[in-house]
């Protein structure tokens, strides 16, 4: 069940806990006036810009996640050492390719989140994820999703698919219960 199903007069909880921290923390104080106001708009705001807002899964496992984003920033500190190394030697040994992940993903969000990992980790960049997660005109809506992938040095595609999936999406799987 969603949490915004629970609570019509506050649809994301989060977001108004979130607009009245800023905004005492802006005005720097914790008067009554600005307390009241700043209840009111974490009220109104929302409320008001909920309906513009795409449904995305929610986050089921936070301290999974908060273990996920160390392991992405670990990946990363070593993948920058790796690329260092790689650049620095003989160019000719690079075997530059483009690799087409399958996905088990199919919300947009947890998506966009594993292009993001790949792109950010040095050395790999997601060039595009088709179909899209949103249903196109005519399109199938289960139709089996991809992430196409530019690897800066490929040796071994499989195992560079095995890794992204075992290492990155599942761990996202978790993360939302996709």
């Amino acid at each position: 069940m969603r949490l915004e199903a629970k609570y019509k007069w506050l649809p994301t909880p989060f977001r108004s806990l979130l607009l009245f921290s800023v905004w005492l923390l802006l005005n720097n104080t914790v008067a009554l006036g600005h307390v009241i106001l700043g209840l009111i708009l974490a009220i109104v705001i929302p409320l008001i810009t909920h309906p513009f807002r795409t449904k995305q899964p929610l986050v089921v496992r936070p301290f999974r996640a908060l273990s996920h984003l160390m392991l992405v920033l670990y990946d990363i500190l070593t993948a920058n050492i790796e690329v260092a190394i790689k650049i620095l030697g003989p160019t000719k040994k690079l075997k530059p390719g483009f690799v087409k992940v399958p996905l088990d993903l199919n919300e947009a969000m947890p998506i966009t989140i594993l292009a993001s990992t790949v792109s950010l980790t040095p050395g790999t960049v997601s060039a595009e994820v088709y179909p899209w997660p949103e249903t196109v005109e005519g399109e199938a809506p289960d139709c089996q999703k991809y992430l196409l992938i530019h690897v800066l040095d490929l040796d071994d595609e499989q195992a560079l698919i095995n890794t992204i999936k075992s290492r990155y999406e599942a761990p996202l799987k978790e993360i939302f219960e996709c």
